[in-house]
């Protein structure tokens, strides 16, 4: 009997725990030519800001041990582009998707969640409450429970859909920070974000980066990604979304063993397209080979 592949992320269920993480997948349909993109449990499209953004100059990317610094600084075409030119061919699609917001100000973002919330086909909004190598927002929001708290409440009061949080590993309790989020009113967190590092050059004696630092991800994260999930899951009741260095089925189990209701695959898109994919099979054959029933009966079942 094939597995239940399902899971519940508060009011919304999707056909399966993996998704795209934002920033690392375009808006999705950049993959089509490599995949069914319904195939996938969501798609989490680059971050929207009420207007359009360039991001920061080159450099914005520097390949490290085992990851990779990003500093693109949410370049995007802007809402209003997305609803009239992106949306109509996700739907087209069939693909489950999911809208990352950002904005500089609190009223911008409620105004963004405004905007996407009128799209009947979304569903769910993540809240970019992290991000480290932007100049303004991001992260002058997410390092504080005060300021997630707030910036969760603006959202959640902006619009009637599924409200996810995503949230910064560069805190010193992230345990309190998903708290505060999860009485706000999220549906669910998403953790976590890059980490803040950055790359010189000895010879030139300069930053590898224009915005001198950046995010770090890939593989190198993902000891700090899996025991901040852990950690979360031990505090919130809300579904947690385990992102951070995911590359293969047997890394998303661990995500999921460790309670993560859900997964998302950043970095490892760059280095291969079909990952999300194969990560996805990995995951229906290892069920198979437990003779498990479903997700449901392996999540959260971490012994000690």
């Amino acid at each position: 009997m094939k597995p239940d592949l399902s899971v519940s992320l508060g009011s919304l269920r999707v056909k399966n725990p993996v998704m795209s993480a934002s920033g690392t997948f375009g808006y999705g349909l950049e993959f089509s030519p490599f995949f069914d993109i319904s195939r996938l449990g969501a798609i989490v499209v680059k971050g929207l800001s009420l207007e359009p953004s360039k991001g920061n100059p080159p450099g914005r990317i520097v390949e490290t041990a085992s990851g990779m610094l990003n500093a693109i600084g949410l370049q995007n075409i802007g809402v209003e582009r997305f609803v009239a030119d992106v949306v109509p061919r996700l739907e087209d699609a069939g693909a489950t998707y999911v809208a990352n917001i950002y904005g500089r100000t609190p009223e911008e973002y409620e105004e963004v969640a405004r905007r996407v919330s009128s799209i009947r086909s979304l569903a769910a909004i993540e809240v970019n409450a992290s991000c480290p190598n932007v100049k303004e927002g991001g992260m002058a929001f997410g390092a504080t429970p005060e300021g997630v708290s707030r910036l969760t409440a603006r959202v959640r009061q902006s619009t009637d859909k599924p409200v996810w949080v995503k949230l910064s590993p560069n805190v010193s309790d992230i345990g309190t920070i998903a708290s505060a989020a999860a009485g706000a009113g999220a549906d669910a967190v998403s953790l976590i974000n890059t980490l803040v590092g950055m790359a010189v050059d000895h010879r030139t004696r300069r930053p590898k980066l224009s915005n001198v630092t950046g995010g770090l991800s890939g593989p190198a994260i993902k000891p700090v990604a899996l025991r901040m999930v852990w950690e979360v899951c031990r505090r919130v009741s809300i579904p947690v979304i385990g992102i951070g260095g995911i590359q293969t089925a047997a890394d998303a189990l661990e995500f999921l063993l460790v309670g993560a209701s859900a997964v998302q695959v950043g970095t490892a898109n760059f280095r291969n397209p079909m990952a999300c994919i194969e990560i996805l099979e990995g995951i229906e054959a290892f069920l198979r080979e437990e003779r498990l029933t479903g997700i449901s009966e392996y999540r959260g079942t971490l012994s000690r």
